[in-house]
């Protein structure tokens, strides 16, 4: 899919940060627009933008990806309002504990697989039958480059972009002589507020610097070349590299020499 204009885009997670960025490009291109967030307030932030800036084809609908029936719902108003769906962005996704596995509770697993992993395949699953109706699509689902590598403090949201990664990458053989392209993003350090809690500040401050325009502009190049990978942002590019070339060994040590500044010495007794 190379022209967006008047097709019809879902976002999910378009109260801010990456989803809002992807809102206002699409829109730029002239698409019409289907948008989610879990925060009414900030969803309706994203869409007084859009109309102050005359993109008035816009549907949004606040709730959580994790509810499978709440985004069927929702599948179902794009329909009604547009007549399904062109491309679907399964952007929404939320921190983890930010704390190592032993301080991380099932209960914080569990949270963050219902909408970084299921918030994904419910998204696909409700929106597929209408790209196949329309004989042409694209499916873009946001992993992360911590679903390349393993980061300490940080197994619960690994876990999560790794299930999106391997839920997308059988997507893509699946659908692979079909014209639904499917695209798994890997983005780098992004500057969203993504990282609310107080001991994630440190890592924030380090890491999320890349505006989120820039990936969402990847992003559309992305789709339009056809490309399944989309690597972006800072530090994805190394990341991609290192998780294919080096020996885990070398891999583990460099990924913990590097992320040891940012974590809460308290949570590592060891660590001096």
């Amino acid at each position: 899919m190379k022209d967006f204009h008047h097709k019809v885009v879902v976002i999910t997670g378009a109260g801010s940060g990456m989803g809002r960025a992807y809102a206002m490009t699409f829109a730029a291109l002239g698409a019409k627009l289907a948008l989610n967030d879990f925060d009414p307030i900030s969803l309706e932030a994203t869409v007084r933008i859009l109309n102050a800036q005359g993109h008035t084809e816009v549907l949004p609908q606040a709730f959580d990806v994790g509810n499978r029936m709440a985004m069927d719902e929702f599948a179902q108003a794009v329909k009604e309002r547009f007549g399904g769906a062109h491309v679907v962005i399964n952007n929404a996704g939320i921190e983890g504990s930010a704390l190592p596995a032993w301080h991380t509770t099932p209960a914080d697993y569990e949270r963050i697989m219902r909408v970084n992993f299921f918030g994904v395949v419910n998204g696909t699953l409700a929106f597929l039958p209408q790209l196949q109706a329309r004989n042409e699509g694209a499916i873009v689902n946001v992993s992360s480059i911590m679903g390349l590598i393993g980061s300490p403090s940080q197994s619960d949201y690994c876990a999560s972009k790794f299930a999106v990664r391997g839920f997308t990458e059988a997507l893509m053989v699946e659908l692979h002589d079909s014209p639904i392209s499917v695209h798994l993003v890997h983005p780098g350090g992004v500057a969203t507020n993504i990282a609310r809690k107080p001991h994630s500040q440190a890592f924030a401050q380090r890491y999320l610097t890349t505006p989120p325009e820039d990936v969402a502009k990847r992003v559309v190049e992305g789709i339009r070349k056809g490309q399944a990978k989309i690597i972006c942002g800072q530090d994805a590019f190394k990341t991609w590299v290192g998780s294919n070339l080096l020996p885990h060994k070398w891999l583990t040590a460099i990924v913990w020499r590097e992320i040891r500044p940012t974590l809460d010495k308290a949570a590592y007794k060891w660590m001096r």
